[in-house]
């Protein structure tokens, strides 16, 4: 077989089988490539002992306390399915609602928990993790409820109803569904915003998830805005419309959307996940059932 002379200053100081190089050179050229591949976000998040979570300031979801604190029932849910799989630290990233998608897609976070609503247009864009809770909308106005509003078809048939909405959130579609005209629904950066477009008349109505409503009712204390009794759920395409909250990876992330979702069945059969839902105002008759995100997305 040939063989190459190494030399020093013209003077040899050793052969080389050509065969030797090249297999010096792949291990070599392999260990620079396995050196420069990264592992899973899961393992990643695990080395690194912390992972970083997109989340926007909407009770009862994912908030901060007035300590600062992140908190809520998709983060308290979060926060224990990540230790269980290895994850010591979530650090938290406040944004808009309508930015969590693109932060997540941009590799700004490694996994957005907001209590998402699943849905096929988000199932095209994320990989969500299966139900947390499911929930149905609600309604507030003044005191009184000035204008008679009982469902989203009521709002769509008075020129005089405007209602604040949170930008991104799955309201917006139920009520221009429903007739509402695009100009009379007011979107908003968080659903503190809405509460004080009510409160200043800018609009005559908020609409979001009931749990959330409770919650910005009552931190909000004030007894000029009530909470709309008997609201009429949307029914939209024939079906009446009930939301599925659920936690969201990237789509190349299926590794950890199996490993949370196995943490996550675990903390429903035995009980562990009512009751996390209780402390945030959620209720027996909110949990998901056997509904999964699959189903939900139309696969």
């Amino acid at each position: 077989m040939p063989f190459i002379k190494i030399t020093e200053r013209g003077k040899v100081v050793g052969c080389l089988k050509k065969g030797v190089i090249l297999v010096l050179l792949t291990v070599l050229v392999l260990s620079l490539t396995a050196c420069g591949e990264k592992g899973s976000t899961l393992d990643q998040a695990i080395d690194q002992g912390y992972i970083t979570v997109g989340f926007a300031n909407e009770k009862p979801y994912a908030y901060k306390d007035e300590n600062g604190e992140l908190t809520g029932e998709a983060v308290e849910i979060a926060k224990v399915i990540l230790e269980r799989l290895g994850v010591k630290e979530m650090k938290g990233e406040l944004t808009e609602f309508g930015s969590l998608i693109a932060g997540l897609q941009a590799d700004r976070f490694d996994m957005i928990t907001a209590g998402m609503f699943i849905n096929p247009n988000r199932c095209s864009a994320v990989l969500f993790a299966d139900p947390e809770y499911s929930i149905g909308e609600s309604l507030a106005v003044k005191q009184g409820n000035p204008l008679n509003l009982t469902s989203y078809e009521d709002i769509a048939a008075d020129d005089n109803a405007k209602v604040a909405v949170m930008t991104g959130a799955v309201e917006i579609g139920y009520m221009e569904e429903s007739g509402v005209p695009s100009d009379r629904i007011v979107q908003v950066p968080d659903q503190a915003s809405a509460i004080s477009a009510l409160q200043a008349d800018r609009v005559q109505a908020i609409t979001m998830t009931g749990p959330s409503l409770t919650a910005m009712l009552e931190s909000a204390s004030d007894d000029q805005i009530e909470r709309v009794e008997g609201f009429k759920q949307p029914v939209i395409d024939g079906e009446s419309v009930r939301g599925y909250g659920a936690t969201a990876f990237r789509q190349a992330d299926t590794e950890f959307q199996e490993a949370y979702n196995a943490e996550l069945t675990k903390m429903k059969e035995s009980g562990e996940l009512l009751e996390i839902l209780q402390e945030f105002g959620f209720t027996e008759e909110e949990l998901p059932g056997e509904m999964t995100a699959a189903a939900l997305c139309g696969e």
